[in-house]
């Protein structure tokens, strides 16, 4: 059903000015001129076609057509300010469902999700798995993070330089390159393929050849003396974002996570 285009600032003007009867004290409370209050009432009444209020030696006055509307135009404010309640409470609920590549969500986000739940007990966290950029609407999504050259049509921050590594395994390994979708090097004699970067890595720990992956997802394992770096890394246009659609991306809940996430 199509929907009468209602003046929803002139109707909030109308209720200031019935309150306080007076066009001065409604401006006062509306931050605006009583001359723009004026406006307002004037043009409501040419739009409806009636008289709102009669100017009395005493002062303003309803007109009985102005009386008959305030109560179902003051409950009708309610429920707008109830509506707005009751979206805001969903943005500050307790969920927070974040998709992610299983690699990094094991390599670097497990790690620092724990610490930020540990000090937020009152959240529950929904994990997905998500190699390619997820559907935000038909998941139900808070926040993401993705392998890409930005955040594409949604808001987002980069979770470090977009920097790839070489890597093999501690004690050296085979000769030629692991690939995998994504991977910056074009591979070679001897050369195998896997399904994503973390199996990349994981390959070239076995000792299944080299692999370059993001900086990133190999720093804890070259720490751990588990991979070794062959070289400087090179930066590359691709790099890890968290990204999310302008709504969920001004959250409070979701804000506050970005930041823990992002802090140097």
């Amino acid at each position: 059903m199509k929907r009468t285009h209602l003046p929803l600032n002139g109707l909030r003007v109308l209720d200031a000015a019935a309150r306080h009867l007076s066009f001065t004290r409604a401006a006062d409370e509306l931050a605006v001129t009583p001359a723009a209050v004026g406006q307002q009432i004037r043009a409501l009444e040419d739009m409806l076609g009636v008289v709102l209020f009669r100017r009395t030696p005493k002062g303003l006055e309803l007109t009985p057509e102005t009386e008959g509307a305030l109560e179902a135009l003051r409950g009708g404010f309610l429920m707008f300010e109830e509506a707005v309640h009751a979206m805001q409470a969903g943005q500050s609920s307790n969920a927070l469902a974040i998709a992610a590549p299983r690699d990094i969500s094991t390599a670097w986000l497990l790690p620092r999700l724990s610490a930020y739940a540990s000090a937020h007990e009152e959240l529950h966290f929904t994990l997905i798995a998500a190699d390619t950029p997820p559907d935000f609407t038909e998941a139900n999504l808070d926040l993401a993070v993705v392998l890409a050259d930005g955040p594409g049509e949604h808001e987002g921050v980069a979770l470090d330089r977009a920097e790839f590594v070489t890597v093999e395994a501690a004690d050296g390994g085979a000769d030629g390159w692991i690939g995998w979708p994504g991977c910056p090097e074009d591979g070679g004699a001897g050369s195998i393929s896997v399904a994503d970067a973390g199996l990349a890595l994981a390959a070239a720990i076995a000792g299944l050849g080299r692999a370059s992956v993001p900086l990133l997802l190999a720093q804890a394992a070259i720490d751990a003396g588990r991979a070794r770096q062959i070289g400087a890394p090179v930066e590359r246009t691709r790099g890890y974002w968290l990204i999310a659609p302008t709504p969920q991306w001004r959250q409070k809940k979701v804000k506050s996570l970005v930041g823990a996430l992002t802090q140097v």
